[in-house]
Order: structure tokens, then C-alpha cells, then sequence
């Protein structure tokens, strides 16, 4: 967890000076601001609203909340919470991949659950993913999900810039 936080705040540290030149857009209208990049994979299901499936902002990817959705048809995967939460870990791999990282970027992440009896099997799956150095994790309880959903999983990873 300290290492963890270490990286985050060097990360912030590094990354305040591009983020106190940033004034706005800059740019035309819908252009990205200097310094932010959106990151889409096509192996994600798209935003179900008006937000991106990922941001960079220097060394940091934050990725949206992913629902165990699948892709090809936009519906939450069938057979209950373990092939939901599989197909949720797949999105989030598509976008990590499609910003150049992986798994053992990842330093945060947030699980809702609509119930938390599913906790066990999440926990089970998701250890698959994260087997080395686990981030830091925090499970919720949650009401209810978009698409009527089981689980949702957002992630913070590190990923500085290739030189």
C-alpha cells in the first residue's frame, strides 16, 4: 500500500508542471486539452454515456468503470456473477492494452457489487489477474448497476510515457 502511494504521488509530483500549464481545451471545439489523452479500444465495449473509457494524463491511466459487458453485443455477459466479472477484467485488459499496459500497472482499483455474496467469486477471479503485487482495492456495495449489472470494476494504473 506504501509503494503504491509513493508512485501515485511521484507520479502526481512529475505530472503537476504539464497540468499548471494547462489552460482549457485550447484548441477547436472538441479537441482534446494539452496534456489529457482519451484511450478507446475497440475490444471494450463503448462509454454508455456521456465519459471515456480511459484518460491519461501524464504517467496516470484512469479507467472507467467496466460492467461485464460484451462487446460484440453490448449486453452483460450471460451466466451469472463469474462470467461477468471474467468478461468485466477482459474490457478493462482491452483498454490497459490499448494505452500500452497491463495488469501489473494497475496500482488502485474500485469493485461495486450489487451483492455481496458474489464477493467470494469476484475475489476468486480477480486474484487470477492481479496474482503478483496486487493493487490497492476497495469493494463496495452498490444498489443497483447500469444494464442491470452484478459488478463493476474501475482502475488507477501507472504507465509513464516511453521516451
Amino acid at each position: 500500500m506504501k509503494r503504491a502511494l509513493l508512485v501515485l504521488a511521484a507520479c502526481l509530483l512529475v505530472s503537476a508542471p504539464a497540468m499548471a500549464k494547462e489552460k482549457g481545451p485550447g484548441g477547436p471545439k472538441g479537441a482534446e486539452p494539452r496534456g489529457k489523452q482519451v484511450i478507446a479500444s475497440q475490444d471494450a465495449p463503448p462509454a454508455i454515456g456521456p465519459y471515456s473509457q480511459a484518460i491519461r494524463v501524464g504517467g496516470m491511466l484512469f479507467l472507467s468503470g467496466s460492467l461485464g459487458m460484451v462487446p460484440a453485443t453490448g449486453q452483460i455477459a450471460a451466466g451469472g456473477i463469474a462470467p461477468e466479472t471474467e468478461q468485466a477484467l477482459d474490457n478493462l485488459a482491452a483498454v490497459l492494452k490499448a494505452a500500452g499496459a497491463s495488469f501489473d500497472d494497475v496500482v488502485k482499483t474500485t469493485i461495486f457489487l450489487t451483492d455481496m455474496a458474489d464477493f467470494k467469486t469476484v475475489n476468486e477471479l480477480y486474484a487470477k489477474r492481479f496474482s503478483s503485487a496486487p493493487p490497492a482495492r476497495s469493494t463496495v456495495a452498490v444498489k443497483e448497476l447500469p444494464r442491470n449489472g452484478k459488478v463493476e470494476i474501475e482502475a488507477i494504473a501507472f504507465v509513464p510515457r516511453k521516451k
